[in-house]
């Protein structure tokens, strides 16, 4: 899965460049984002612009992010189209993830943040 990748005020932004996180792709989208966090960063903020369609399994690779990341870390969501919301609504997981209108925002709460 393509993701762009730009780090800004200590936060690491990822731009999905794809308008889907399914089946097909969510493992490579996993794999990039834990990567990121094994080299350390901690404050990510994943901008869903683009994205129109997420499934199971993509919701579950987000979720192994925030797992991941753990109590050190910090996961901001912007950028979410009303399909998404609605899964996000529809799974309460708008009550997990801090979720903002857009990316300057995101990246503002986290860098207000302490590492």
């Amino acid at each position: 899965m393509n993701v762009e990748f730009v780090e800004h005020n200590g936060v690491l932004v990822a731009f999905v460049l794809a308008d889907q996180i399914d089946a097909s792709s969510a493992g490579s989208f996993r794999d990039n984002i834990l990567g990121r966090i094994e080299n350390g960063y901690k404050r990510i903020v994943l901008d869903l612009t683009k994205v129109d369609f997420i499934d199971s399994s993509g919701l579950g690779a987000i979720i192994s992010a925030l797992k991941r990341l753990g109590e050190d870390g910090d996961l901001a969501i912007c950028g979410v189209n009303e399909p998404v919301m609605s899964l996000f609504r529809l799974t309460r997981m708008n009550r997990i993830f801090n979720i903002f209108n857009t990316q300057e925002e995101a990246v503002a709460a986290l860098s207000t943040k302490s590492s």
